[in-house]
């Protein structure tokens, strides 16, 4: 089968396109014919090597913690799946490839596409499991840095769903698409503190920072403290001032809400913004794009 590699750690340069053994699933495994794999940027800091002091990886190694796709195989002991079942997950070998084995995996609704399916099983978790450290509560107010990403984009419109008034950071151009999930957008930089307090007379209850950037100094302001504020961007920073840093670790247990964030999405409810689509060959230039910043959606591969 045919798999995105690197041999070495470095830049996006590193990735090429490979011909490798197709996995055979053991127990409580499956084979999944991968659809779509997202990209995201802890893709690229392995890729880098710059995790590899947190979570070492072997070499050779093949990018990608979620995908989309239709079970071919069942490996021994794995219940409540069979063949030709469309499924979305976190799977145990990297999703950009054409097969990807996999053990944590919820159904795919009929009506979900496959880009929005390989979308949503990584920020959809981090903004579950954010919103629920942060504890909120119908009538607080919850700030989130990086409210036009992913992550910050899905906390946005669950947080609002619950009756929680957000204020969300962005560049001046996103204030429109900030304001269609349901905040009230500010810009990011220099005066933001003024700028909240003006939205936001009696307090701050929560913040999420979702893009790092020595934005934590600001809501360690904006709380008075450093109770409820967690991070998912800026590990150094938090483990410096003392807020929580929050990493993914995906249990069984969390399936039965990614399931109904899944359905919430292919009717419509939650919306995710997609960027672009590219194929293994181009596997370095989604990197680049992710890398940037600013890739004005999800990132996703087409291993077909």
């Amino acid at each position: 089968m045919k798999a995105v590699v690197y041999n070495e750690f470095g830049g996006p340069e590193v990735l090429h396109v490979a011909e490798v053994d197709k996995p055979v699933p053991g127990p409580g495994q499956v084979l999944l014919a991968v659809r779509r794999a997202g990209v995201n940027p802890l893709d690229y800091k392995f890729r880098s090597g710059e995790f590899q002091i947190h979570s070492p990886r072997p070499l050779p190694a093949t990018p990608g913690l979620e995908a989309a796709g239709v079970i071919e195989a069942v490996g021994p002991d794995m219940h409540g799946f069979a063949v030709g079942d469309e499924v979305l997950g976190w799977p145990l070998t990297g999703s950009y490839a054409q097969y990807a084995l996999a053990s944590l995996l919820i159904a795919k609704p009929a009506t979900l596409d496959w880009d929005r399916a390989a979308a949503l099983p990584v920020v959809g978790e981090t903004a579950l499991r954010v919103l629920a450290l942060l504890g909120l509560r119908s009538g607080e107010t919850l700030l989130i840095h990086g409210a036009t990403g992913a992550t910050g984009a899905i906390a946005t419109q669950l947080a609002v769903a619950q009756g929680v008034t957000v204020i969300g950071t962005g560049s001046a151009t996103n204030s429109d698409y900030i304001a269609s999930l349901g905040a009230t957008p500010t810009t990011y930089g220099e005066g933001l503190v003024e700028r909240v307090r003006a939205l936001a007379p009696n307090g701050i209850d929560a913040v999420l920072d979702a893009v790092g950037h020595g934005t934590l100094p600001d809501s360690i302001e904006l709380r008075g403290g450093t109770e409820r504020i967690v991070t998912i961007a800026d590990p150094p920073a938090a483990a410096a001032l003392g807020v929580t840093f929050s990493a993914g670790n995906v249990q069984d247990s969390d399936l039965p809400e990614l399931a109904k964030l899944a359905e919430q999405v292919a009717n419509g409810q939650i919306t995710i913004a997609l960027s672009r689509t590219f194929a293994l060959a181009d596997a370095a230039a989604a990197h680049e794009l992710v890398e940037s910043g600013h890739p004005g959606g999800k990132i996703l591969i087409d291993p077909n």
